[in-house]
């Protein structure tokens, strides 16, 4: 609110100036950001007086501790890996899982140990494939509470990829073959199991037609379907918070369950 002059005595004229929306942020520039155009920076929402539960919080059942190990390309006494469930636009995206329903931070000294040296020998593998030149690690954890580590390949040459935005590429790129996608998973389990554990992962078979036939292979040549978007990992279910607030009973559990501190 500014107030300005009118020359008469005892006499102000008060002028709404209305608030500025956030300027948009340098990195919009950097040649690896995968938007251009005119952007505008969202209006932040309130906070929420109490968060929802997680996956594996409260009532909420966990995906991990229910899935069987068949899902997984690799799995061993203590950590189980899995992919996306179809290719998305990177070589190779994994997922590392402690079989405990444990979060980062409640990992015991030997849980704590173990994550290094898995996170350490999955990079290896993953960077070991044609084609990656770099893999990223994250760990999110704001969809679940069972603790999952990303491991996100960056294709060799690719500079344009290098940096923050490596997950949104990987929504935008279209999608690698599936037959190269298996190979990957193949090898990556392999290389894993040379160090213990069961390789889940299995090659692509080869597709053998008669000469009269020779075309694009049915699983090579197939289009998704219009409405089938990539599983990559901005869109996997772990990551994405719940749309709809708590339900009152819900609020009451969750904060007999999680009392605030002090």
């Amino acid at each position: 609110m500014n107030r300005v002059g009118t020359g008469v005595a005892d006499s102000v004229r008060v002028s709404v100036v209305q608030d500025n929306p956030p300027s948009v942020p340098d990195f919009t520039q950097w040649p690896s950001f995968p938007f251009e155009g005119d952007l505008r920076v969202k209006q932040l929402d309130d906070p929420v007086p109490l968060e929802p539960p997680r996956r594996g919080e409260g009532n909420r059942e966990c995906t991990a501790c229910n899935a069987p190990d068949e899902a997984y390309i690799w799995v061993g006494e203590r950590w189980r890996v899995r992919a996306m469930d179809r290719p998305t636009g990177l070589p190779m995206v994994l997922i590392l899982e402690s079989r405990s329903h444990l979060d980062l931070g409640d990992l015991p000294n030997l849980l704590a140990a173990e994550l290094g040296v898995m996170t350490v020998r999955l990079e290896r593998a993953i960077r070991s494939l044609d084609g990656v030149a770099r893999v990223h690690v994250n760990r999110w954890g704001d969809g679940s509470a069972h603790l999952h580590m990303w491991f996100l390949a960056r294709p060799y040459g690719r500079l344009q990829l290098r940096g923050t935005f490596l997950s949104l590429w990987d929504s935008i790129l279209p999608p690698i073959s599936e037959s190269q996608w298996r190979e990957n998973l193949a090898l990556v389990a392999a290389w894993l199991a040379e160090f213990g554990g069961r390789p889940l992962a299995e090659p692509p078979r080869i597709q053998w037609q008669a000469p009269s036939s020779l075309s694009a292979s049915p699983t090579e040549s197939a289009e998704p379907a219009a409405d089938e978007e990539p599983a990559s990992v901005i869109e996997a279910a772990e990551e994405i918070p719940e749309p709809e607030g708590l339900s009152a009973s819900e609020a009451e559990q969750s904060k007999a369950e999680h009392p605030p501190a002090g």
